[in-house]
């Protein structure tokens, strides 16, 4: 595995310790300001991971399917990092610390209204991903060093148009509520 791909594994890593962490102070030990500095420094984990992919690809390195996760990571890191955050703070609260409200769970057209919100998301994810690819493709200008980057690309236009679909078919076809 490429030194990047360990720095893909490693930042997702340290994403959801300085989260955990953040939330841990914030809600057992009552350190408010401390716990909003860990959660704040989630933006530097992707900075980092884009540094060390830049300075890899600007060595000489040919593009391999880490550098475009790379890119795909800090897009989404990026587009979701603050709903994961609050995702995570409303669970901790409700099972850890027993103080916080239930996690809503979502059905009908409240569900299909997510769904589209998480959409967007999706969209400003591709955004900030693609403008990295195709930066990285411009820079290097070497089709045979990047052919890999222009692959994930068309995959993941592939995968927002299925997610589209998908967030369409809630409309259509609303979630139900269980019933036992």
């Amino acid at each position: 595995m490429s030194l990047v791909a360990w720095m893909i594994v490693a930042c997702e890593i340290a994403f959801w310790i300085v989260i955990v962490s953040g939330l841990f102070v914030r809600y057992v030990f009552k350190r408010d300001k401390l716990g909003l500095f860990l959660l704040a420094l989630t933006p530097v984990i992707d900075l980092i991971l884009i540094v060390i992919t830049s300075i890899d690809l600007y060595r000489g390195a040919t593009a391999t399917q880490a550098h475009g996760i790379a890119a795909v990571y800090i897009g989404v890191s990026i587009a979701f990092g603050k709903s994961m955050i609050e995702w995570t703070d409303e669970r901790f609260q409700y099972y850890l610390t027993k103080k916080g409200p239930k996690p809503k769970k979502r059905f009908g057209m409240d569900y299909a209204k997510h769904y589209v919100k998480g959409w967007l998301r999706h969209v400003t994810a591709y955004a900030i991903g693609a403008v990295l690819l195709a930066g990285m493709i411009y820079l290097i200008q070497d089709p045979s060093r990047t052919e890999v980057l222009s692959g994930i690309l068309k995959t993941w236009s592939i995968i927002l148009g299925i997610d589209f679909l998908l967030a369409v078919s809630n409309f259509i076809w609303p979630k139900q509520k269980k019933i036992y």
